[in-house]
């Protein structure tokens, strides 16, 4: 491996929880304020995963008082704390960018049932 590799490999995180696209995630993140430190939640469908090794990032959409908000995370970031998986989705698609035209009820996904 040469010290590009060693660099990108040495910041992966292995405690990534196990999600795709579809799911219902709640992320964690650290917010920093001036000296303080504390955690906000992000629930959301995740739209989209995309990129592999340290710039792997992924997609997280929800919906607050009628207006759509997505935000992108990188997967291994250090502000990230945790992550959560609430549902898993039932889809068949890569990428779930056709949510953004849906309104209300038609915005969900499937659930996946597990026997």
């Amino acid at each position: 491996m040469n010290v590009v590799d060693k660099i990108r490999y040495s910041g992966l995180k292995e405690d990534v929880a196990d999600f795709a696209v579809g799911d219902g995630v709640k992320v964690y993140v650290k917010i920093v304020e001036g000296t303080t430190e504390r955690i906000q939640l992000f629930a959301g469908t995740v739209i989209a995963r995309r990129g592999t090794g340290i710039e792997e990032t992924f997609t997280v959409r929800r919906v607050v008082s009628g207006q759509g908000v997505e935000r992108v995370f990188p997967l291994h970031s250090p502000r990230i704390d945790r992550i959560e998986v609430v549902r898993k989705g039932k889809v068949r698609r890569a990428k779930l960018y056709y949510l953004r035209n849906k309104i209300g009820k038609a915005a969900r996904v499937k659930e996946l049932r597990t026997r």
